[in-house]
């Protein structure tokens, strides 16, 4: 879902870069000094999850997992995935340096936002209640970062109106893996440490 250099607009670089920088900044300074290692393995699992590309148009499809990052860390997860782009950008070329403060957004924001709106659902006791929860992060994540793919097209210029639309429709298979992903992560998750599950966000 990366999206590539030479294809936005000046103003939609600029605002991505700057809702990055308060992502990141808030991610940071919500983070516990005992939570930087599992930032560090989430990061490493969103890097190497979206190492596999189909492109598509000015995008690209791949697992992201950034509901599993979002729902283990809040706000954490703008700094993690802010460092695997960084990476990614110099060591295989993916999206691009000057694309790097919209490609965290798109991928952090809807992290946080499904931890926020899922995450009473994810703590219940029920197994059928978090489950459910954890289909709709999973699958809800990629929806919005879908939608922010679209509309940085759509702000850019109405001749990207077909490309943003095929970019939401692509993914709409991996909504279903990744919901079907994290089902299973917090499944396990609930029966080996469930406090994993507490306290990422505030």
């Amino acid at each position: 879902m990366h999206i590539s250099e030479g294809i936005l607009s000046g103003p939609v670089l600029l605002s991505g870069a700057a809702l990055a920088v308060v992502g990141t900044g808030i991610g940071l300074k919500q983070m516990d000094y005992d939570r930087v290692a599992q930032a560090g393995v989430l990061s490493a699992s969103f890097f190497v999850a979206s190492l596999i590309h189909v492109p598509i148009g000015p995008s690209s499809i791949h697992l992201i997992l950034n509901g599993v990052v979002g729902l283990l860390l809040g706000w954490g997860a703008f700094p993690a995935i802010l460092v695997a782009l960084v990476l990614q950008a110099i060591l295989f070329q993916y999206g691009g340096i000057t694309t790097l403060g919209v490609n965290t957004v798109l991928m952090a924001l809807p992290a946080v936002l499904c931890y926020y709106l899922f995450i009473p659902m994810i703590r219940s006791d029920k197994k059928g209640v978090f489950l459910t929860g954890a289909f709709f992060v999973g699958s809800g994540a990629i929806l919005l970062s879908g939608i922010i793919v679209a509309l940085s097209l759509v702000f850019t210029g109405e001749s990207f109106l077909e490309a943003a639309a095929l970019v939401v429709a692509a993914h709409v298979p991996i909504m279903v893996i990744e919901g079907v992903i994290t089902m299973f992560c917090v499944g396990f998750i609930k029966k080996v440490q469930p406090g994993l599950l507490l306290g990422a966000a505030r």
